[in-house]
């Protein structure tokens, strides 16, 4: 690579010797604010189909609500990073910030479903610059033997999160309406921009050169696969437009996705994705194994709320309620884990955290029928809670522990990208496997007049819909099992000294 530290970087711009974390608590805020942002999304979604899209049973719809965030938060993950080097962490962070947060009251004013889903694109922007900033700021401030602890509190943000995100969707979609869900992030963005301009140091820059084709090419291969995979269904996975078809558009984004890795291995000067990173073992297989955790948790979230809902009639706040136990504990144990994994094999928490994780899948999956008593949710929310613990800050620790410096920020960009492509492929794969699941549960729903939109289902319906959700659920804990495969191969690095 040609990175070369910028001379005219004042003496201020060096790392920093004061403790690094009230810079950390400090980004966590904003961190946190998109892991809410993305699970309040998941309890409104049935909330926002009745009031955007009250006229058709198709969910692909409302679903391109959560892909069009994913899909442009995905795409310039891989040079947000660069520009935190760049730039600084510090100057991008809060950029994506203000992006972010201006775009989260256009979502709440937005009048259609169309207008939400494109403020619902810059807001992923705005996250795609603010994400990577985050674990760049660990890597290049904590030393290695206190990674864990700051990845500890990282992975507690995500477990926080998942019960903070459902629990105040819930109260402002039944209190104030489904717009308030994206109004709330206003003054949270306003006083993470204080503290991080206040407490976030500015560290050393780098020089670096901008794969622009590459960002074109990777921007065009997403889109094509993701999009053929979410609309194929609405197009009975066959001609889209003209010579356009579903599989046409989806092999051509296969086909583009493959120029895309070539051009990164011939370019001399610095691809997009420095392809040496990933000679390094727990790097290569960090990134496959949180691919599928993107995939896997991305896409639990619509099925089971679409069953809360509408098969058993909760509220949003109701339904929220149920995943307490997982929230609870995750935040909890994260930051214990992340103290363990400063003096232990980082399989010893990976391989069976991952593993609970798939196995409360499988369990909500049995649970999804009309006839299972509701308090019965609880067990599994609280073993995924266990599980939760044990993958989020072991899995980035894995994955940054070995990188210098000036890897971070392009290591922490292909990170996030690659957890954030699972995720947006998963939530493509997701919507069309959930309405095949439908057609084939409840035959002819996608030409019935009778909408999936808001209501309790009548109990005809709900049943086929419960078996067809269930069956939906099966997708996510198959896939994460591919994480608990990659992580058997993780090996213990030896530990650096203290700095």
């Amino acid at each position: 690579m040609t990175e070369t530290t910028s001379p005219a970087a004042p003496p201020a711009s060096a790392a920093p010797t004061r403790s690094p974390w009230p810079a950390l608590f400090a980004l966590v805020i904003g961190f946190f604010m998109i892991l809410v942002d993305t699970t309040i999304v998941a309890v409104a979604n049935p909330a926002i189909k009745a009031a955007l899209d009250p006229n058709t049973t198709n969910l692909d719809n409302v679903v391109w609500v959560t892909s069009s965030y994913l899909l442009a938060y995905a795409v310039p993950l891989l040079i947000t990073g660069r520009l935190g080097d760049r730039f600084g962490p510090k100057t991008i962070y809060l950029i994506g910030l203000v992006i972010f947060t201006g775009a989260s009251l256009a979502c709440g004013l937005s009048p259609t479903l169309g207008a939400l889903i494109a403020w619902r694109a810059v807001q992923g922007l705005g996250a795609a610059l603010m994400t990577p900033q985050t674990m760049a700021v660990i890597t290049r401030t904590f030393p290695p033997h206190r990674r864990g602890a700051a990845m500890g509190l990282w992975g507690a943000t995500a477990g926080v999160a998942t019960l903070v995100g459902p629990l105040a969707g819930g109260l402002l979609v039944d209190g104030l309406g489904w717009e308030w869900i994206f109004f709330i992030n206003v003054p949270v963005g306003v006083i993470a921009f204080v503290l991080a301009a206040i407490l976030v140091p500015r560290l050393e820059t780098h020089r670096h050169r901008f794969d622009i084709v590459g960002v074109v090419l990777s921007a065009a291969a997403l889109f094509c696969i993701v999009f053929g995979l979410q609309e194929g269904e609405a197009y009975d996975w066959g001609v889209i437009w003209g010579p356009i078809s579903v599989w046409g558009l989806i092999i051509v984004g296969v086909i583009l996705l493959g120029v895309f890795i070539w051009t990164q291995s011939r370019t001399r000067s610095e691809p997009l994705v420095p392809l040496p990173l990933f000679r390094d073992r727990n790097f290569s297989l960090a990134n496959l194994a949180i691919a599928a955790v993107g995939f896997a948790v991305t896409t639990m979230a619509l099925p089971l709320m679409f069953f809360l809902q509408l098969a058993r009639g909760l509220t949003p706040t109701d339904s929220a309620l149920l995943l307490i136990p997982m929230a609870v504990l995750s935040g909890v144990l994260a930051p214990l884990a992340g103290r363990w994994l400063d003096r232990t094999d980082a399989r010893f928490l990976l391989v069976p955290g991952i593993l609970l994780v798939s196995v409360s899948l499988w369990w909500y999956a049995a649970l999804l029928s009309v006839d299972t008593p509701i308090w019965m949710f609880l067990l599994p929310s609280a073993l995924m809670g266990i599980g939760n613990a044990g993958m989020w800050g072991p899995l980035a620790t894995a994955a940054t522990n070995s990188l210098s410096p000036r890897e971070a920020g392009a290591g922490a960009g292909i990170y996030n990208t690659t957890r954030t492509v699972g995720s947006v492929i998963g939530s493509a794969a997701i919507a069309a496997f959930m309405q095949s699941r439908l057609e084939a549960n409840l035959p002819g729903a996608g030409e019935s007049a009778e909408s999936f939109g808001g209501g309790v289902l009548p109990p005809a319906v709900a049943e086929g819909f419960s078996t067809a959700m269930a069956q939906t659920l099966m997708l996510p804990a198959a896939v994460i099992l591919i994480a608990v495969a990659a992580s058997l191969f993780i090996h213990r690095k030896p530990r650096q000294p203290a700095s």
